[in-house]
């Protein structure tokens, strides 16, 4: 097996806006690359991979401009495959609440980043963003609530749960499955952020500079436009004057995109460049 060098421009392991009070995760691996929301400037139409914060980035997403305290969807949980002869990339399905300028960020859904987790299975994980600066995974700040329900944990293939964060008394909740997993504390953001303007539902897949298209799975690795592909459903709102209404959109048609597309869900995935 040929393993190239590690993404460049590794991203900094952990944001220094802690809670001096709250102890905070192991620090973002080397070479791991940070989920990212897809940009505004691929919402209107296909523009192939995005480039930045070290990695380029594909995308199927749905989105939609709204103002809420909090927003679920059900999602399949899959095990896609992640090129082996790769060093940071991933596959994953979130759903990301923002604010306006989209600086702010509240994240959750499932991985498969053997880098990251030490394997191939898809587990649980939350991240967030200050002022437009990557924080680490599974903690730097986070507060965890649960001994059942852990951020990082492996997750069972092919079921499905329901994911969600919701700003409850100033702090960013997440929820799986319905039950909570722990918070961001409002004082990372000195109190700024409790509504959301930007909801994405998405699946990314990371993908060095050089391995572009890149043989990694998004989802399962059937075509979004099949009907054995993953999927996202169920999108909820909570405290918003608005209906949930998702707008879809994949930014590498070819290589992965999406089906049966709704107010509240779609279908998503492909193989990238084909078998690794």
């Amino acid at each position: 097996m040929r393993i190239r060098p590690a993404l460049s421009g590794a991203l900094a392991t952990c944001s220094l806006i802690l809670l001096s009070s709250v102890s905070s995760a192991p620090a973002q691996a080397s070479g791991t690359a940070a989920p990212t929301v897809p940009p505004t400037s691929a919402s209107a139409t296909a523009t192939g991979p995005t480039c930045w914060y070290g990695a380029c980035y594909d995308y199927v997403y749905g989105r939609q401009i709204t103002d809420t305290s909090g927003a679920s969807v059900r999602m399949k949980i899959e095990d896609p495959e992640v090129d082996p002869a790769q060093t940071g990339e991933h596959s994953l399905q979130e759903l990301a609440l923002q604010d306006t300028a989209r600086v702010s960020t509240v994240e959750v859904g499932w991985t498969v980043d053997p880098e990251l987790n030490g394997d191939s299975r898809p587990h649980l994980f939350v991240y967030h963003w200050v002022d437009g600066q990557t924080s680490c995974y599974n903690g730097c700040g986070f507060v965890p609530v649960s001994r059942t329900v852990t951020a990082g944990m492996p997750l069972h293939a092919g079921r499905a749960a329901e994911f969600g964060p919701r700003n409850i008394g100033g702090d960013w909740w997440v929820l799986f499955g319905g039950q909570k997993v722990g918070y961001f504390p409002g004082s990372l953001w000195n109190g700024a952020y409790d509504r959301a303007q930007v909801v994405t539902a998405f699946g990314e897949v990371a993908e060095n500079a050089d391995d572009v298209p890149s043989c990694t799975d998004m989802g399962n690795g059937r075509w979004g436009s099949g009907p054995a592909a993953s999927w996202v459903d169920g999108y909820r709102l909570y405290e918003a004057a608005d209906r949930p209404r998702f707008t879809v959109t994949a930014s590498s048609p070819g290589s992965y995109d999406y089906g049966k597309a709704s107010a509240t869900s779609f279908r998503l995935g492909g193989p990238g460049a084909g078998p690794c």
